[in-house]
């Protein structure tokens, strides 16, 4: 899980291999990484219930292929529901906190360790 938890559910899917950007992957694997980003994605939405998920690749500030799942919510502020997730303060977002934040965990990961559905 993220950290900060700027929003419930803030993820992010870390890099195995480490590569520097996606397209140091053979095709095969950018498939399987985006197509995890997907299933991260999926299991948010049925554990928070959010609106929508956001995606994010970035790498600028840590070199690193890593991929961001923020769920978003209906009852947001209106000045940040329709902005992109970084118009939030994430100095002032709760940190991650094991007590707080582990059964919400536990979800996720017990949503992404089920069996699919094919």
């Amino acid at each position: 899980m993220g950290d900060p938890q700027v929003l419930r559910g803030y993820c992010l899917l870390l890099p195995d291999p480490v590569v520097p950007h996606l397209n140091a992957l053979p095709a095969a694997g950018q498939a399987a990484f985006l197509a995890d980003l997907a299933r991260l994605g999926q299991a948010l939405f049925e554990v928070v219930r959010p609106v929508r998920v956001n995606y994010a690749l970035f790498g600028n500030v840590e070199p690193a292929r890593h991929g961001h799942a923020i769920p978003r919510y209906a009852d947001e502020p209106d000045a940040l529901r329709a902005a992109q997730p970084w118009a939030y303060d994430w100095a002032a977002a709760p940190r991650f906190d094991a007590v707080r934040d582990g059964p919400l965990l536990r979800q996720i990961r017990a949503r992404l360790e089920a069996p699919r559905n094919r």
